[in-house]
């Protein structure tokens, strides 16, 4: 069992993930992996502007198990971009640079996904994740590059309640929910990791901040007021029964993909892969287009 150290993803930024409970990506990562290990989060609760909780116990928890088929993926936000300007998935060619079960592993039993018809790509990530603040232009560069056919959807994690990632995972929904997920996506990075608006570390101290401190829902809601949406909209949303609904079904699709550490990629809800499995960030995109090329081929 790992130990895990509280605030560790928020406080060292130059890790290549985040961590959560399983081992298999870790064990076969080529760079340093986090030592961090949480649980995934408990069903969502409601959210309020009191203070968020204290910082969780330093003891190592494993995640349950995943069993069975995930009722359906939880959040989808397909490209804009039209689907006939893009060029076909290349032809599918395996000359062995990548081992199943050491750059990227098969989920059993396959998920299923939110577009039909579609090879999807999704990137499980939290906006409290370092490693995601560093991963998501490159993740922005491979949705662009996507072939015909292909969509990227993203899945918000909430295992490090210790770093306040469900607050971030309902907040990612909610935008969602109001259709401002995409043009956010990147100014939300910005307001944990550079300005530190909606982080839990002190940008200009570089420590963290006390729980006490920490952002509530009706910072997030003034932070997406500026791309339209109202604050007690916003607020009310975030709190319903939909949301909460949403926040569940992510936590067990993310069980269900046996994901251990953010950013994880899993393609067609087959596949999963991280940065540190496929050897680092431009493995990972060419991972993931083989993989899609392997998908399209029905291999």
């Amino acid at each position: 069992m790992r130990m895990r150290l509280p605030l560790l993803c928020a406080a060292l930024i130059g890790l290549a993930a985040c961590s959560g409970g399983n081992s298999d990506t870790a064990a076969n990562a080529p760079a340093a992996a986090s030592t961090a290990t949480t649980a995934p989060a408990a069903p969502a609760q409601p959210a309020t502007t009191a203070t968020a909780p204290a910082a969780a116990s330093t003891a190592a928890t494993a995640a349950p198990a995943a069993t069975g088929t995930a009722a359906a993926p939880a959040v989808s936000a397909p490209t804009a971009d039209a689907d006939d300007k893009r060029p076909a998935p290349k032809p599918f060619v395996d000359d062995g640079k990548w081992v199943e079960g050491k750059h990227y592993f098969r989920i059993d039993p396959a998920q299923p996904t939110s577009t039909p018809g579609k090879i999807e790509v999704t990137e499980v990530f939290s906006y409290g994740c370092p490693a995601c603040f560093q991963f998501h232009g490159i993740v922005d560069e491979l949705a662009k590059s996507l072939p015909k056919g292909t969509v990227m959807t993203y899945t918000p994690a909430s295992f490090r309640p210790d770093e306040n990632w469900p607050l971030l995972q309902r907040a990612y929904l909610t935008a969602q929910a109001f259709g401002v997920d995409q043009k956010s996506h990147d100014a939300m990075f910005d307001a944990v990791f550079k300005s530190g608006e909606l982080g839990i570390m002190d940008q200009k101290a570089g420590r963290p901040k006390p729980p006490a401190a920490w952002p509530t829902i009706d910072d997030v809601a003034k932070f997406y007021a500026k791309f339209g949406v109202k604050p007690d909209e916003f607020v009310a949303t975030a709190n319903s029964f939909t949301i909460n609904t949403k926040m569940k079904r992510a936590d067990e699709l993310i069980r269900a993909y046996e994901v251990d550490s953010t950013p994880t990629i899993v393609v067609n809800g087959k596949y999963r892969l991280t940065p540190n499995s496929a050897g680092g960030y431009p493995q990972a995109v060419e991972l993931t287009q083989w993989l899609i090329t392997k998908e399209a081929a029905g291999k």
